[in-house]
């Protein structure tokens, strides 16, 4: 390439970091939706936490159906709590992902005018 290396360094900033920014960006809020599983607690709202359920017996016991059906019950409520306080984690670090990305990328694009205009500033006090 025989380009003058300000064209180089201009094509690099505003045009290929840009688009590896904007990459790994969107990595970041996949590997942020896999790590909190946020649709498949969606999904699962309402299941057996991991799974605790108890059967019923074979037999008329109503004491024994009345003790499966509260243990059922719990097991599911539990479960749709701690589900509920990881999808809120989960969309909130979503959330701070998308305005953390944002807030940088503006301010990848913004750095070289930010620095030209803080060498006049500098410029400026010093003279």
């Amino acid at each position: 390439m025989n380009q003058n290396i300000l064209i180089q360094y201009f094509f690099w900033h505003f045009w290929e970091m840009p688009k590896k920014i904007l990459r790994t960006w969107k990595d970041f809020l996949n590997f942020s939706l896999n790590y909190f599983s946020t649709f498949l607690l969606i999904k699962t709202f309402f299941s057996h936490w991991h799974r605790y359920s108890w059967a019923y017996p074979r037999g008329f016991d109503i004491g024994v159906y009345l003790e499966v059906f509260i243990s059922n019950l719990i097991s599911r409520v539990l479960g749709m709590i701690l589900r509920f306080f990881l999808i809120i984690i989960g969309i909130s670090v979503e959330v701070f992902i998308i305005f953390a990305g944002a807030f940088l990328f503006i301010m990848w694009l913004m750095l070289p005018f930010l620095l030209l205009s803080g060498l006049q500033f500098g410029f400026r006090i010093i003279f």
